[in-house]
């Protein structure tokens, strides 16, 4: 009974989240997604803005990657992401941006095989970091999922997801693209920009 009670009190406090939000028309039921019980109105939420396609929001779920929440938000707040893209887009997969003019220092990948316990797996709607082969070495890009993909659960770490915005996914994962999977125009992120909610950022834990 708690549980079904605190389920129909997260859907309100959603829906009030983003019941203002009129941009986004083919909006889905939030109780579908696979990560629904880590949304919270007390989450931090982010607004990204892509030229020509719309906006995307998101809530970033401390609970489950801490630290690389607290990179990211790090990066949104120097307004370091305002006039990047999203450069490597795979309709069936994901699409990928973050590529700043200077990223700051490489973090601990907050993933299973690394180490560290995350249970958000990659699901439709879910943003993740890129990195490297290297494990510890994500700094400033992320991806956006567009569909189901085990085999990145426990190697990537998954940190936040979509309350909004998802028909603009699908537009921009519809992009047509070229050599390495670039967009044959640029898809720009005009900016991102972020509501704390009452969350308090820690300070970022770089590799050293």
């Amino acid at each position: 009974m708690k549980k079904i009670i605190y389920s129909v009190l997260l859907a309100i406090s959603l829906i009030l989240l983003i019941g203002c939000d009129t941009q986004d028309k083919e909006d889905i039921d939030l109780t579908t997604l696979e990560y629904y019980e880590y949304l919270s109105k007390d989450n931090p939420v982010i607004t990204i803005k892509v030229k020509n396609f719309g906006t995307m929001k998101a809530q970033l779920f401390p609970e489950v990657a801490e630290n690389t929440v607290n990179n990211f938000i790090s990066y949104i707040e120097d307004k370091a992401y305002d006039k990047s893209s999203f450069h490597r887009i795979i309709e069936t997969f994901m699409i990928q941006g973050g590529a700043v003019d200077q990223t700051k220092g490489a973090i601990k990948g907050e993933f299973a095989s690394n180490g560290y316990t995350n249970p958000l797996k990659h699901t439709p709607g879910v943003l993740s970091m890129a990195r490297t082969m290297i494990k510890n070495s994500a700094t400033s890009q992320f991806f956006i999922m567009t569909s189901t993909s085990p085999h990145l659960d426990g190697e990537y770490a998954s940190f936040g997801g979509l309350i909004s915005g998802f028909s603009v996914l699908d537009a921009i994962a519809k992009t047509p693209t070229g050599n390495g999977d670039f967009p044959i125009e640029s898809v720009e992120i005009e900016s991102i920009r972020i509501s704390l909610n009452g969350y308090q950022p820690k300070d970022v834990v770089y590799v050293k």
